[in-house]
């Protein structure tokens, strides 16, 4: 079959479509046939192998994990023995963020994995962005318990993270002040925004509002410039460690002081998940943003534009089977 696959670890162009054995489902698997997948900032991420602390789980000198791809849409081609859950002929999308792989024409990954059947209507393409950014965008959003009436803003709104944060806050009846670029603020507002600042025209953290929470959805500004946002009580939660690995750290220490805090949670890979995310989508509260389309041949000029951290929502990669 034909993958992305990566050597080394480097920039976009240690990565060369080549081919490789298609993987066997073993018991309790599927396999499925890759129709669409994304490339976003975890996928770059472990490409360069940033953070360092990431080398040790994924292979310190050399990737262990080859092909990269977390969330993808297929069909099932095959399931192993003691699969009840699906059968062949399937189209599922989900999220398979332990062993990756999605960046290819087929793909193994566990039956209990965070996989659940395509809303319907949706094409291969829409639905493959479903899961990463918001995924994490939901882990924040229950983590702080947000609920309805709370204000909440949500800076970094237009990338995957932040576009899904938005949509997700929206359902729950938060009041949503989102923060972006020039370019991006009709679609910001059209997702749900009550309030959008242009952080080119203004510095949001000097917004004369305070609030519950604030989301930090691209992991570029700090407790330490956004506390003064916070009500007496409200929680700063962000999608990265952080200068120093300070968002870790302070989610330790600031709760022990009473009043604001820092959170930094870890997000569910369930079943459970891809199923709240297939409701919001047919109830229509929730559709990813998509920026760009490359063919999976093209995915070095797909690292290169998400490396360039100006995407609008996902980058999605076609996977053609027809050749």
């Amino acid at each position: 079959m034909k993958a992305a696959v990566r050597a080394k670890y480097g920039p976009p162009e240690v990565i060369r479509v080549s081919e490789v054995e298609k993987p066997a489902v073993k018991d309790n698997e599927l396999l499925v046939k890759i129709h669409a997948t994304t490339v976003n900032r975890t996928d770059c991420a472990l490409r360069v192998g940033t953070p360092f602390i990431w080398r040790l789980f994924v292979g310190l000198v050399r990737p262990r994990l080859t092909i990269l791809g977390n969330e993808f849409a297929g069909e099932v081609e095959a399931v192993g023995g003691g699969v009840t859950s699906f059968k062949a002929g399937d189209r599922v999308f989900g999220y398979n963020g332990d062993r990756f792989g999605a960046h290819a024409e087929y793909m193994s990954i566990p039956e209990g994995s965070m996989l659940a059947i395509m809303p319907e209507g949706l094409t291969y393409e829409e639905a493959a962005p479903s899961t990463e950014g918001s995924h994490y965008a939901l882990s924040m959003i229950r983590a702080a318990k947000i609920q309805n009436g709370q204000d909440v803003l949500v800076y970094g709104a237009s990338g995957a993270i932040g576009s899904a944060a938005v949509q997700l806050l929206k359902s729950l009846g938060a009041g949503v002040t989102a923060v972006c670029d020039t370019n991006n603020v009709e679609l910001v507002r059209g997702l749900g925004a009550d309030r959008v600042i242009d952080y080119t025209a203004e510095d949001f953290t000097k917004d004369g509002h305070e609030y519950d929470v604030v989301v930090d959805a691209v992991g570029k500004s700090s407790y330490g410039r956004c506390k003064r946002l916070l009500k007496p009580r409200g929680i700063y939660i962000a999608s990265d460690v952080g200068a120093m690995w300070q968002n870790p750290i302070l989610a330790l220490t600031t709760p022990l002081l009473g009043g604001k805090k820092v959170m930094f949670p870890i997000p569910k890979q369930d079943q459970a998940t891809a199923l709240y995310f297939k409701e919001l989508i047919e109830s229509g509260e929730f559709k990813p943003v998509i920026d760009r389309h490359y063919p999976l041949d093209d995915i070095v000029e797909a690292h290169r534009y998400v490396d360039t951290g100006q995407k609008t929502g996902n980058v999605v990669i076609t996977v053609d089977h027809s050749n």
